[in-house]
């Protein structure tokens, strides 16, 4: 018979490499958690900034996009930088602006800042190279201002993606990259006529001019076609010029967009500190 030589115990290099592979995790994971702490810090005092640059009542919502925070923090370039505030209130007397109900958005392109000055709150130096800047007017503020001449209730706003037949070869295809300073609308909802509650949509355009939104009603249609004596009215009730001012971070509009329940304004800015210096 052949003897057989006993293998030997692997237990101690098995649990070595069981360690290795926790440690390796768990210091991972530590990495990981510094990060998203330190760029949550980070979101912190550019929040407060934020505040005190866009006159808000609360700090809005920030977010500094891209993992890991801490090499942008190192070469002190954020990429990108999400800044969001609802419900904000804009009222400016002497043009007749009264809006409750704003969103303001930015998106910061590289805002260049020492990790050590963002973290102490000191951004007086910092810089952004690009901010896309946007406000939203929602459906509310629209039904409040109309309501100004005709009472209206429930006055939502959409797109008008009714088909258009009206195409012609000779016309000059437009631009795609170049902004939109005019958008199909659909301003649906109702008003009161000799006690009865009558429904209507009215379609439009709203253009862009001189940093505020025109309303223009071309059609209006109504579920009591008996009515049809009170469209001139609505249709200069639903005329509405709109202006929010400018841009976050001084972005003078240069496109208006509508979406479901909002009118947009957008608009670029380059070079531009973080803050008022």
């Amino acid at each position: 018979m052949t003897a057989h030589t006993p293998a030997r115990p692997r237990k101690k290099k098995s649990r070595r490499g069981k360690f290795l592979i926790i440690t390796v995790v768990v210091l991972g994971l530590l990495l990981v958690a510094a990060d998203f702490a330190l760029a949550a810090v980070g979101e912190y005092q550019i929040a407060q900034r934020m505040r005190e640059k866009l006159q808000l009542d609360e700090d809005p919502s920030v977010r500094i996009n891209g993992f890991p925070f801490t090499l942008q923090a190192i070469r002190g370039d954020y990429k990108h930088v999400q800044i969001n505030a609802t419900g904000v209130p804009l009222k400016n007397e002497q043009q007749g602006v009264d809006l409750r109900d704003l969103e303001i958005q930015a998106d910061l392109r590289h805002t260049r800042v020492e990790l050590a000055d963002l973290l102490e709150g000191n951004v007086s130096k910092a810089t952004i190279d690009e901010v896309d800047g946007s406000v939203k007017i929602k459906s509310l503020d629209l039904n409040r201002l109309a309501s100004q001449v005709t009472p209206f209730e429930k006055l939502s706003i959409d797109p008008d993606n009714r088909v258009t037949t009206t195409t012609t070869t000779t016309t000059a295809p437009a631009d795609p990259k170049a902004p939109k300073t005019t958008a199909a609308i659909r301003i649906s909802g109702q008003t009161n006529v000799a006690g009865k509650l009558v429904s209507l949509s009215a379609y439009g355009q709203i253009t862009l001019v001189s940093g505020a939104i025109q309303i223009t009603i071309d059609d209006i249609e109504l579920d009591d076609a008996s009515l049809k004596q009170i469209i001139p009215q609505l249709r200069q009730a639903l005329a509405i010029t709109i202006n929010p001012g400018t841009l976050p971070f001084g972005a003078t509009p240069t496109e208006v967009a509508v979406e479901p329940g909002a009118f947009t304004l957008k608009g670029k800015i380059t070079d531009v500190p973080l803050v008022q210096r």
